[in-house]
């Protein structure tokens, strides 16, 4: 068991006496799961039964509080909701305030919030720290996931998006603003999930400090797959990492946005230093734009991944002090790695035929 399950877990253990279980459905004790967000106290379960749930807006205050969907899976649909973010009504179907740390969300099918600015979220992380988000659906929102904190307030430490399906989000209204996962913070992990076809933007855009992506499948965004960029306060701390292990990563022969894969670097005004670690990644794309655009922060270290596609153009260094390394990685048998023009250097990438 990991350290900080581990905490939660005695925690919550010593606790056991007064934690409850609080049942949401028809002819439970609640009809609708604000009423049992309201009575919940830290360690409490509230478990959400079959039933019809819209415009449904929940603003957690309450820490270490689990929301799990009884069956699989569970719907909670924001039609008609304006998610506006302002005094108590979030920005999201569900959103972790700041002193709702150490919460879990698990089970549920997230579909469209929206809101006047164009924003609305299935799942918001605002400056809460150790949040779960695990198992869900979240689709046809304008934002899938997003969250805020920072590296010098400790907040938005260890998110965990773990097993979920993330697709489709965005809106046409405010095209390339609008992702399927915008996550800012400390640090966040990003597991097992299928994250797919954001409408406009990206399907995976960070500004937090470290990025994690593992074992996931990241495909036909309208744009990158993945945008990694600065963030104040965040990015400009050293070390600002970001690691993409064990992924498959593909991009849409159709796609008319942006067609680098990864970009790591700036689009504003913070510095973004750090590293970027590709292992053990399948990258697909059919595009002779850069697969990796580094525009700041020391470089890309590649190692053991294999890219699939032809005239394959592996990295464009933009940043002056950036430099391009690794080894083990695998390249079609017809493309060879081509000399890239970089700032004041030029730069071959050790790979293996």
């Amino acid at each position: 068991m990991r350290k900080r399950e581990l905490w939660f877990f005695s925690t919550c253990l010593s606790a056991a006496t007064f934690a409850a279980t609080l049942d949401v459905g028809t002819s439970r004790r609640f009809v609708r799961i604000e009423e049992a967000l309201a009575k919940a106290a830290p360690c409490d379960v509230i478990v959400v039964y079959p039933g019809e749930y819209t415009k449904t807006a929940l603003l957690v205050k309450t820490p270490k509080v689990t929301l799990k969907a009884a069956a699989e899976k569970i719907t909670l649909d924001g039609q008609g909701f304006d998610y506006s973010g302002r005094g108590s009504v979030p920005r999201a179907i569900i959103q972790f305030e700041p002193s709702a740390s150490d919460c879990t969300l698990e089970g549920f099918i997230l579909l469209n919030a929206s809101n006047e600015s164009f924003n609305g979220a299935g799942v918001r992380i605002n400056q809460a720290n150790n949040i779960t988000i695990r198992n869900c659906v979240i689709q046809k929102n304008e934002m899938g996931i997003m969250s805020n904190g920072s590296v010098q307030a400790n907040t938005a430490t260890n998110q965990l998006i773990e097993g979920c399906l993330i697709s489709d989000n965005g809106t046409a209204k405010q095209p390339g603003y609008n992702h399927n996962l915008y996550l800012g913070g400390t640090s966040v992990t990003v597991r097992k999930c299928e994250i797919a076809r954001s409408v406009t933007g990206h399907n995976v855009k960070s500004r937090a400090h470290i990025t994690r992506v593992e074992h996931c499948y990241v495909h036909d965004s309208a744009n990158r797959e993945f945008d990694l960029v600065d963030g104040k306060g965040n990015t400009d701390v050293m070390n600002s990492d970001a690691y993409l292990v064990e992924n498959k990563i593909h991009k849409s022969d159709t796609c008319t946005g942006n067609r680098n894969v990864i970009h790591f670097g700036k689009d504003g005004d913070a510095q973004h230093s750090g590293t970027l670690y590709l292992a053990r990644n399948t990258i697909r794309t059919q595009y002779t734009s850069a697969i990796v655009d580094i525009s700041d922060g020391k470089g890309v270290h590649f190692h053991e991944n294999t890219f699939e596609g032809a005239n394959l153009k592996l990295f464009t260094l933009r940043a002056p002090d950036a430099q391009a390394v690794g080894g083990g990685n695998t390249l079609p048998a017809n493309c060879k790695p081509s000399l890239l023009s970089c700032t004041e250097q030029h730069v071959y990438l050790n790979v293996d035929k």
